[in-house]
């Protein structure tokens, strides 16, 4: 290109577009020719974009890798990596652990060489050298706003992508609330019902042993008329935790109502479930909780539960309902018989 038409072109240029919204994106220009790469730096300078220059294949993908930049403008004949095998490459790495998405324009001084598989490999654009400057302009400029637009469109992912997980965490809290006792944070009344019936469910199908146990903390109104009902709460949680780390990570441990507990103890037979029992038991009788405006120096309040218990498979039991009023009547009578202690229900 002439001198004075050269100036034509940057003065054209210039007028065209004073900077606008692309001006600071980085374009990098791969080209082992150092006066075709300052011809490109001086056309496109106008537009106020930051330059970084490669003179070979390898350059290129360690600029790429150091400056992430905007738009490449790559010569398809170079030493070494050539410019259809770097363009390869960084399709190859355009996630979002990779290079990202970075347009690529090749270059090349050979009319349809290589075109067609520069642009099945990935370009976006090609060029044949000597070219127009405004043309080479237009075509950045619109490769740019592409550019622009797939990084907001990553972006707008990456938030839609943030705002589903904290959609997904807080619709987990909620159920977890609607399952979950506020007092004891054992389960509720409600979801315990629905896994009792789906675990006698199984248990029909499998033959496999269910145990239901129903816990009720002795005196405990008068627990409360005595100490007060903050007591009687500070009871009730110090309850429930012995209970809880008495039993296994697969049983599970509700607040039926009051100062009721019950537990589904599952692929356990009657033995099983009795010496569990006796062991919730042992530890609650253990507990010893300080009344309240004591100093320090007064007796600690000591804690019993009577506890009753069925299993299935059993003759009698032949569905939900009648195991859970099983284990119900089995604890009345452990507490008919003197409280503090463990009935089992006769199969």
């Amino acid at each position: 290109m002439a001198d004075g038409e050269r100036k034509r072109t940057l003065e054209v240029a210039r007028r065209a577009s004073p900077g606008g919204e692309l001006s600071g994106r980085t374009v990098l220009i791969v080209d082992d020719d150092p006066a075709h790469v300052r011809h490109v730096r001086e056309g496109l300078a106008p537009q106020g974009y930051i330059f970084k220059e490669a003179h070979d294949g390898t350059q290129a993908l360690s600029a790429i890798r150091q400056a992430r930049p905007d738009l490449i403008l790559m010569d398809v004949e170079m030493p070494g990596l050539g410019g259809v095998e770097v363009c390869r490459i960084i399709k190859a790495n355009s996630g979002e652990d990779g290079f990202g998405f970075i347009p690529v324009i090749l270059m090349t001084a050979r009319q349809a060489a290589g075109k067609v598989e520069g642009l099945e490999l990935g370009a976006d654009d090609y060029l044949v050298k000597p070219f127009d400057m405004l043309e080479l302009s237009a075509r950045v400029k619109s490769m740019l706003r592409l550019k622009v637009l797939q990084d907001a469109l990553v972006e707008k992912n990456r938030e839609l992508d943030k705002a589903n997980k904290e959609l997904a965490r807080r619709r987990e809290e909620l159920l977890a609330l609607s399952r979950t006792d506020a007092l004891t944070g054992l389960f509720n009344r409600r979801y315990f019902e629905e896994r009792l019936n789906e675990e006698f469910a199984r248990s029909r199908r499998y033959g496999a042993p269910l145990s239901l146990v129903m816990l009720d903390i002795d005196h405990f109104k008068r627990i409360n008329d005595t100490f007060g009902h903050p007591f009687g709460d500070q009871v009730l949680k110090a309850v429930a935790q012995t209970a809880r780390t008495r039993l296994r990570e697969v049983d599970l441990l509700a607040r039926y109502g009051g100062e009721e507990l019950i537990a589904l103890l599952p692929e356990t037979g009657p033995e099983d479930a009795l010496k569990v029992c006796e062991r919730v038991r042992e530890a609650i009788a253990s507990l010893g909780l300080e009344p309240p405006g004591g100093d320090g120096t007064a007796e600690p309040v000591r804690l019993t539960a009577s506890l009753g218990v069925a299993t299935v498979p059993s003759a009698d039991l032949a569905s939900a309902e009648a195991l859970l009023m099983a284990a119900d009547t089995s604890l009345y009578a452990a507490k008919g018989a003197g409280r503090n202690r463990v009935h089992q229900h006769a199969a």
